[in-house]
């Protein structure tokens, strides 16, 4: 592989191969990373979620009970 871009100019090596690449591979690219920030967002939503209900049960279970029943 090497010896295939040692005679090319420095604009085919840096520009052009990169943005073929992108063409090709684009879709593929959106799609994992579109695929990861999803991810990302729904495993944070469920975080918040999980910790907002232990928030309610803790606010309204420390009024009617003691904490020695845990």
């Amino acid at each position: 592989m090497r010896e295939i871009f040692t005679g090319l100019p420095w604009w085919v090596k840096w520009v052009a191969v990169p943005v073929i690449a992108l063409v090709v591979f684009g879709g593929l690219i959106a799609t994992v990373v579109g695929f990861l920030i999803g991810l990302l967002f729904k495993l944070l939503l469920f975080v918040a979620l999980v910790g907002g209900l232990i928030y309610v049960v803790r606010k309204f279970t420390a009024g009617s009970s003691s904490r020695s029943d845990w």
